[in-house]
Order: C-alpha cells, then structure tokens, then sequence
C-alpha cells in the first residue's frame, strides 16, 4: 500500500538507536515518510534489549521505531559503507545521532555526503552538538536534563533535584530535529539545495528552560525547586482534596476573582496580600495554606465539577492506568493498538499531529532486525536476490 500522509515523498535513511534519534525518525514515518532503519546486523540497536519484553519483542523499542523499514549494514565493512553511499544518493534526509565524527572517520560525513547528493539533507543530533568543548562527550538523558539545568528545577522546594518523568532530555531534541529537517526541506524547495542539521540535547534543554533564563538575568535570583507550583503564576499547583490531589491553575486576576466569587471567599479577594497576581505570588507562603485547607473541605471529583461549572482551568493527576480510559484521549485516538507479527496487538500512543487534509498515521509496526533488507536494496538499488545473498553470507548485512 502507497505510503500517506504530508511527506510521504520523502526518503530518509535512519542510522540512529536508543531514543532521541528513534523518535526523531518515528515523528517522520507517522507524517508518511519512507524511514529505513539501518542497524548493524549483530544486535541491532541496543534498545532492542530493553525491556519490558513481549514474546521476546521490545515494548520500548516499537513504540519508538514503528512505521520503518528495517535494513541491516555493517558500516565497518567497505561493501556496507558502499551500500550506505548508494542509497544516501537516492535519499532526502540522512538521520544520525553518533557521536560528533564517528560518520566521518567512516567516510560517510556530511561532507562526503552532499558532495554525491547536494540535495541531501543530513541531520545529526548528538549530545553537545559538533562543535564545543564537550562535542566529544557522551550524554545520555539524565546527564542532559542535570547539565541542562532541568533537575535543579524539578523536584519539592527543599528537597532533592528530581529527573523528570520522561526522557525529556532525548525527546526534546527529537522534536527539534524534526523541526529542523522540515525547515531545511523548505528552503531545498526554493534553493534546491539541502544542509546540514546540527542538533545538541543540551541546546534544546536551554531551549524549553522556558521562563528560568529570563527570570535569572532579570532579577539576578538563581531559580530553584518548588514542587507543583509556578513561579510567576498563584495560585498555579497541586491541591489535595479530601481524597486526591488536583491541579489548579487560575491563570490571571480574572480567574482569581471568579474563583473566589464561585468558592464564596469574597475574603480573599478583598484582601490587599492576594488583589493581583504579581502580590499573590509575592505571599504565597500566606496564601497556600488557606487554599490548601479550602480544597481539603471536598474531593477532587466534586471540586473538578465545580471548577469546570466555573470557567476555572483545573484538571486531575491521572496515573497511567487513569489515562488509558480516559474519554479525550480515545476521542482524540491518543493511543493506538499496532499488530506486531511476533508479539501480538501493542497499544503505543498516537499520532499527536492532527492534519485535515494529509493526516498522518502509524504505518505499522517496529521492523525486525533486518526485515526488508532485501525488499529495500532490491527497490533502491535494483540489487538481485542473489546478490544480496552474497552480501549476507559475507556479513555485510
């Protein structure tokens, strides 16, 4: 079946593994791009490893890798490094996150790339980016989200810095991989020339620090761990209800006198400490605890219901199990069961893009270690069963 979506014209060779990279490529192939993953024929990408497992197939490694073609290369033979630089003449985006010259030591850099097809568009996403003092270092999430200043961040005021939930630090720089590639892809349509992509996981979590780098320079005050709480926005937190917490988020001083008015605490809005939201922030310390003791008097579903009536944005600290049957999710078809051949259905979020004209959609599932090897060189490259043959008995895939 033809491949759909906004780029299904595209080709991209996907020689990445683990995380940030993965992502970066599944973003493509749910927009309908052409994704080979290329991986080395003993082992794959180490993520395959990752549990948990299902009939011995990675949960981890499909949810990130659905949709692909699945090609295997030694890149370390010359025959294999042949095959790379025949197909990057044929593709539009070439996807790495080795380390900064591993792809040239192995004569396949972007300089030798684009001099076999200028139109090429090679993105490479690494740790520190490939040039700087660190370019050189490895770095996994939790060192980003340390380095990029996220855990100091995170975490209960007092308390420890906390690594955030996800692998913020990996998917963060996918997505600016992503935005880079369809930038670039737009200037090849005028120039007719593609660029090279150069993205850092420590630049994109200075990119997302949001507010903390403006309120640093500003006020000259280092930003700290506050738990739920905003640090420019009150009352903006996690309450705990009778049973459960909430969160509650009363933007701007509008909110705040219709909360108080829905609430009956026409007190708190006559009170000088609380009248705009620059001096409720300045005493939060006087006000949490009696928004605190307001929330305990109900739980969370009656003060949900309460909060909506309102017009007060609030909303529930779902579990994941809470999520999976959550009704916006399944009517906005957030998570998708895809039908891997060796594991049976395997429910993986879906597609967050939502196109009216050129929706994109999962193209199915993660690819086994070399599966459309054949399938792909033949299309390509037009290669016979039998050389291919010859190829896998020499190792080369």
């Amino acid at each position: 079946m033809p491949r759909q979506g906004p780029l299904a014209d595209l080709l991209v060779l996907d020689v990445t593994r683990v995380l940030a990279g993965p992502f970066a490529g599944m973003v493509l192939a749910d927009l309908g791009a052409d994704v080979i993953k290329i991986e080395r024929p003993d082992g794959g990408d180490d993520a395959r490893a990752f549990g948990p497992f299902r009939n011995g197939v990675s949960a981890y490694f499909a949810s990130v890798n659905r949709g692909k073609k699945g090609l295997t290369l030694d890149l370390q033979k010359p025959a294999g490094r042949d095959l790379f630089l025949r197909l990057a003449e044929k593709a539009d985006v070439v996807l790495e996150n080795f380390r900064p010259g591993v792809m040239a030591r192995l004569g396949l850099g972007y300089e030798t790339l684009r001099r076999r097809n200028p139109r090429l568009l090679y993105a490479a996403v690494s740790g520190f980016g490939q040039a700087g003092p660190y370019a050189h270092r490895p770095a996994y999430d939790a060192v980003i989200q340390a380095m990029g200043g996220l855990m100091s961040l995170t975490g209960e005021e007092g308390g420890p810095p906390v690594r955030v939930g996800v692998s913020i630090g990996d998917i963060a720089a996918a997505l600016c991989t992503v935005i880079g590639i369809l930038a670039a892809l737009h200037r090849r349509e005028a120039t007719g020339e593609g660029q090279m992509v150069d993205v850092a996981m420590l630049d994109c979590q200075l990119g997302i620090l949001e507010n903390a780098i403006a309120r640093y320079f500003v006020s000259g005050q280092v930003p700290t761990r506050l738990g739920t709480r905003h640090p420019s926005i009150t009352p903006f937190q996690a309450f705990e209800a009778a049973d459960r917490a909430i969160v509650v988020a009363i933007g701007n001083d509008r909110l705040w006198e219709t909360f108080c008015r829905a609430v009956g605490r026409d007190d708190l809005l006559a009170d000088e400490r609380f009248r705009t939201n620059d001096l409720r922030t300045r005493h939060h310390a006087e006000l949490e605890p009696l928004m605190q003791a307001l929330f305990r008097e109900h739980t969370a579903d009656w003060w949900l219901a309460e909060l909506e009536r309102a017009g007060i944005p609030a909303g529930p600290i779902n579990t994941i199990d809470r999520l999976a049957t959550d009704p916006q999710v399944a009517a906005r078809g957030m998570l998708q069961d895809v039908l891997d051949p060796v594991a049976g259905p395997m429910t993986m979020a879906g597609v967050p893009i939502k196109l009216s004209a050129t929706p994109g959609a999962i193209a199915g599932p993660a690819p086994r270690l070399g599966e459309h090897t054949e399938e792909v060189l033949g299309r390509l490259l037009g290669m016979s069963a039998e050389a291919i043959g010859r190829l896998r008995g020499d190792g080369v895939v």
